[in-house]
């Protein structure tokens, strides 16, 4: 019997064995040869909790660009980071179940997470967005990577392109918890939409401010969308959510394999660290 148990054991462990790419999913040993595998490559899939009109879950960000996330690093390995959702989300706090964090906690898990993603062999980190409210966050923490040395690179992929062939949208407004994030979660988590109740509340566009073009104020998103909701979620299809997902999929899949032979930034960041510590040398 105690022979059985130690050959079964040592065949879970064989070399060759299929890696799971969830970094929650790895044990010790298989870590240390994922990161291998996946040439020190992960990737962050950065979602958040707020409320998704009346018929999708809090965590539609979060589920859904993990789903496009794993779906990716399925094509082209990669360590996918568990589930994270430490955002930007101050426009949604008076709404039911919404987690807003500090903007300087914000900042200092996300520096703090990717540390210890470096610290356990990733020096590629590839940042993939699935909120609309990170668009401003994602990019200034990447930027801000130039302020102090660090050993690995952050890239950041913000949006993605659909190719030909997307069926065609029902609805004119199609933003938040819309036809499109209704039927990307179709495809994610089904049983967690709720179709029938869609059409419970108004994603309708209120416009009530009167600026001129370019001047921003942070509560645009409020006077437009009181209610967070942007669209109408009622006629989405699990053909376009399949569509659209294997698109993102396929994006991250192609992002995964730039970042990986991308030697250039590693070497110019390196370059750009030592060049920072004494300006004054620096050819003009």
């Amino acid at each position: 019997m105690r022979l059985a148990f130690m050959f079964i054991a040592a065949a879970l462990c064989a070399p060759g064995q299929t890696l799971s790419t969830k970094w929650e999913e790895l044990t010790g040993p298989d870590f240390q040869q994922a990161i291998q595998k996946a040439q020190n490559t992960c990737v962050l899939p950065f979602g958040i909790i707020e409320k998704h009109g009346p018929q999708l879950p809090l965590g539609t960000d979060l589920i859904n660009v993990r789903y496009a996330s794993l779906q990716g690093a399925g094509q082209e390995y990669a360590v996918v980071f568990p589930e994270y959702y430490f955002g930007q989300i101050f426009e949604a706090k008076h709404e039911p179940g919404t987690v807003a964090y500090s903007a300087k906690l914000q900042l200092e898990l996300l520096q703090e997470t990717t540390d210890e993603m470096s610290r356990n062999g990733c020096k590629k980190i590839l940042i993939v967005n699935g909120h609309g409210g990170n668009n401003h966050l994602i990019p200034f923490f990447a930027q801000s990577q130039l302020d102090a040395p660090h050993d690995y690179v952050v890239y950041a992929m913000m949006s993605h392109s659909n190719p030909p062939g997307r069926p065609a949208l029902k609805t004119k407004v199609d933003q938040h918890a819309g036809e499109s994030e209704t039927a990307h979660t179709l495809v994610s988590r089904p049983d967690l939409v709720h179709l029938d109740r869609a059409g419970s509340e108004s994603g309708a566009d209120q416009n009530r401010l009167d600026l001129p073009a370019g001047v921003y104020t942070g509560i645009w998103w409020y006077a437009k969308f009181p209610d967070h909701y942007a669209g109408d979620g009622a006629p989405a299809t699990k053909e376009l959510g399949e569509f659209d997902m294997k698109a993102w999929a396929d994006s991250i899949a192609n992002a995964i394999r730039a970042v990986k032979a991308d030697q250039v930034s590693p070497r110019l960041q390196e370059e750009f660290y030592r060049k920072s510590l004494v300006p004054s040398e620096t050819k003009q």
